[in-house]
């Protein structure tokens, strides 16, 4: 009996007549519950519309993730699909031929769906390796009754957050904080306010180098010790005490009680930062403190996540279309909601917009975001600075100070030469 081609309502046939007797992509991604939960449903659709294909999951959590992925493609035998990091198509496309160039498989694609700077974001070397999600910046986030408890009202400014600390020492105890945030948090706004200052990045984005003067970086460590010594923000060593230094500020009965006041976080975060407060406390976004005369406002943003097709598929222009579908069909972006963050893609978007499926503190935040990024006001920052070696050592560094194991200068020292020579290697 003759075999009968199936006809895709998308056009697949060529890629479908094939099977025998099923064609198998694999899709990799790390998420939680929810994530993997609709991530499947998503996956079941696509294979209803296309009879004869099989999506393979491959998820997990994220810890173990990049390892793996690390050893799969280096074995060349990585996933057709894989929900990547943006910092990693540095480490893993540094020429633009790690993934395959979804330029070849265009049509079938909906690029339109995207601004041109999202699709740049995923573009290494002239070659478009991968394409977001979503995108992500950090924004302030305030407990409005925490502030109202300590009698101020929401800082706006640098020198208003910096005096709130001691206030809210006196007003409201030893334990009280106007900040919490992770170790890398705290680097990263230390890090805003130099950039503003200064008006450079910590690397390079052209180039495997430094960019910071001696000056600038001796800055960024005073202003983290002086986050932590003016009782503005929770210390590492505090944090640690508390059931490990990298517990989401969610998980922090602190937190959770109204003692910390605030978070500089992703604004993909805000449900969750949001999701364990007690009542009367209410989280309210703040202002992005920026210096008078700033260059930039130093607000650190790049995609939340990203799809990028194995360049050893052997199906690379059914991936794409998978990658397509992922990103831009209305019926999956039905089903997937925010996992991801709210969508880069147009119709996506549009349709959360009008089922009023994005919170009204998210939909905040994404357009103060948005109106910084319409300014150019958010410098894109050097892939290679989120490498998972240089995010390592700036950790470390970090740490000697927070442990006062080094001076300030000993750390922005640091900072300079062996970060050069880190660049240098990883580049």
């Amino acid at each position: 009996m003759q075999r009968r081609p199936f006809i895709g309502a998308l056009g697949l046939a060529p890629l479908l007549a094939r099977a025998a007797p099923a064609q198998v992509i694999r899709f990799s991604w790390w998420g939680g519950a929810g994530r993997h939960e609709a991530t499947l449903k998503a996956i079941a659709l696509f294979e209803r519309r296309h009879p004869g294909l099989k999506i393979k999951a491959e998820y997990m959590g994220f810890n173990g993730y990049l390892e793996r992925l690390t050893t799969q493609i280096a074995g060349r035998a990585e996933p057709d699909v894989m929900q990547i990091n943006w910092a990693w198509l540095a480490m893993f496309s540094k020429r633009g031929n790690g993934f395959t160039d979804l330029h070849a498989h265009q049509d079938q694609m909906a690029l339109n769906e995207f601004t041109p700077e999202d699709l740049a974001s995923g573009v290494v070397a002239g070659k478009l390796n991968a394409l977001p999600t979503s995108y992500t910046a950090r924004v302030m986030l305030w407990n409005q009754a925490s502030w109202a408890r300590a009698g101020l009202a929401l800082p706006k400014t640098w020198d208003e957050l910096f005096a709130a600390g001691p206030v809210f020492k006196r007003v409201l105890g030893q334990q009280a904080f106007p900040l919490d945030g992770e170790l890398y948090d705290m680097i990263l706004l230390s890090l805003a306010y130099v950039q503003q200052k200064h008006g450079t990045p910590y690397v390079d984005p052209a180039t495997p180098r430094v960019a910071m003067s001696a000056d600038a970086a001796l800055e960024w460590v005073h202003t983290y010790r002086r986050l932590v010594d003016q009782h503005v923000a929770t210390s590492l060593p505090l944090r640690a005490s508390l059931g490990g230094a990298e517990k989401p500020t969610e998980q922090q009965p602190d937190w959770v009680a109204g003692q910390w006041a605030g978070n500089y976080t992703w604004d993909s975060l805000i449900g969750l930062r949001n999701s364990t407060l007690q009542a009367p406390q209410k989280l309210a976004l703040g202002d992005f403190a920026t210096l008078p005369g700033a260059r930039n406002s130093g607000m650190f943003g790049r995609p939340t996540l990203m799809y990028a097709v194995g360049r050893n598929s052997r199906q690379p222009a059914l991936a794409a279309r998978f990658v397509s579908f992922m990103l831009t069909d209305p019926e999956a972006a039905e089903i997937l909601g925010r996992t991801r963050g709210a969508p880069a893609a147009r119709t996506p978007f549009e349709a959360l917009l009008s089922s009023n499926k994005l919170p009204p503190l998210e939909l905040q935040a994404h357009r103060q975001i948005l109106a910084q990024r319409q300014a150019g006001r958010i410098a894109t920052p050097a892939p290679l600075f989120e490498h998972a070696r240089l995010n390592r050592f700036m950790r470390e560094v970090f740490e000697t100070v927070a442990y006062s194991k080094a001076s300030p200068a000993e750390a922005a020292q640091r900072l300079l030469t062996e970060g050069n020579a880190l660049l240098q290697r990883i580049k």
